[in-house]
């Protein structure tokens, strides 16, 4: 432990702090309008966060793309974390996560292919190019492009942790900052997402005074929690009945399986039932190998209940169900736990999705 204290005084610390320096400069350079900034003949909405991982900003985008995807015809843009592929790429039926990224393709399939998806690093050119392949796209999405300044954006979501709120963070690598919380004041609407069910309106007074952000209409501050719905099953051709959390008994087990950025409330949610549980975490958008699923049979194996259930998360499921390796006899055992946004109604009148279209509206001409 204290080997530990004194690496993270005498070497992350220094590197945070030449870190912070950097991303000031660079922002700066932006402010500055010495690097430039692009705009487009469609308007763009950019939702992204200051943190690495964790915040539950693809969530957020999905529920945004929902409110909005009747009233434009918008597309999505993400840089496709960790695929195989480089350059631009249009999600298809065809597409796997290797492909796109996990979140991308989650995303695809979660409104059954009605809303375009494409994934390119350079923003700028994903932009330029899906107009080429969508002339009738009239909205563009952003997802985790908070930090990409080379976009000018319409209107600028961010979203922060309510466990873990930005200003009692530190910048990359001693925390987990990718810039100074000074960056959340580009922000036109900030989420505090992940809310405990116990939250009480003196709770949103108090982080309210804390991010002190400029009062409406120059910055929208709104609180959401996930809700958790039923289990689905990953390989639903192998399923006949699905079993209920609530129906789990304390001589029944539950292996769970999480990477994601971070697993505490999903792992919560399943231990505040009976079964007894036993769980593998893995890094963020972790890509399961033979030897991750050898494990997991292992483990599986080593459960002891008159039940036995493995349970993931919505984004590993997208993983999993395509992943070659994992065994036909764990198929019909396997369920992801899929979670919904729901915003805190006592914070704010308006509700999120109606706050971006409004901004939308009265922005459209710049």
């Amino acid at each position: 432990m204290k080997l530990r204290r004194v690496y993270a005084n005498f070497v992350l610390l220094p590197a945070s702090k030449i870190y912070g320096l950097v991303t000031w400069m660079r922002n700066k350079l932006f402010d500055w309008n010495i690097l430039k900034q692009h705009t487009f003949g469609v308007p763009v909405v950019v939702v992204g966060n200051l943190v690495a991982g964790g915040s539950g900003k693809t969530p957020h985008t999905e529920y945004l793309v929902d409110g909005l995807r009747h009233s434009y015809h918008l597309a999505v843009l993400s840089r496709g974390y960790k695929r195989s592929t480089k350059g631009f790429v249009m999600a298809s039926a065809h597409s796997t996560p290797r492909d796109i990224g996990d979140e991308p393709y989650q995303m695809y399939h979660k409104f059954g292919g009605q809303v375009p998806v494409f994934v390119c690093e350079d923003r700028v050119r994903g932009i330029n190019e899906l107009l080429k392949v969508d002339s009738d796209v009239d909205l563009v999405i952003l997802d985790d492009a908070f930090q990409h300044r080379y976009v000018k954006p319409t209107v600028s979501v961010l979203i922060t942790e309510f466990a873990k709120p930005l200003y009692s963070d530190k910048l990359l690598p001693y925390g987990r900052l990718r810039e100074s919380v000074r960056g959340l004041y580009r922000a036109d609407v900030v989420v505090v997402s992940k809310c405990s069910d116990a939250i009480k309106p003196v709770d949103c007074r108090i982080l309210k005074n804390n991010l002190n952000l400029y009062p409406p209409p120059s910055q929208y501050l709104f609180f959401s929690r996930y809700n958790y719905c039923t289990l689905k099953p990953l390989f639903p051709s192998e399923v006949t009945a699905i079993p209920h959390l609530e129906w789990l008994e304390p001589d029944d087990a539950v292996l769970i399986l999480s990477g994601i950025g971070n697993p505490r409330p999903f792992v919560r949610q399943i231990k505040s039932y009976r079964a007894k549980v036993k769980i593998n975490v893995y890094p963020d958008h972790h890509n399961y190998t033979r030897k991750d699923i050898d494990n997991i049979r292992r483990r599986y194996d080593s459960l002891r209940g008159k039940r036995r259930l493995i349970i993931t998360t919505e984004k590993d499921a997208v993983r999993l169900s395509t992943n070659p390796y994992f065994p036909h006899e764990l198929k019909a055992v396997t369920y992801y736990l899929p979670i919904e946004v729901d915003f805190l109604r006592f914070t704010e009148k308006e509700t999120f999705v109606d706050t971006v279209r409004e901004l939308l509206r009265q922005r459209k001409g710049l």
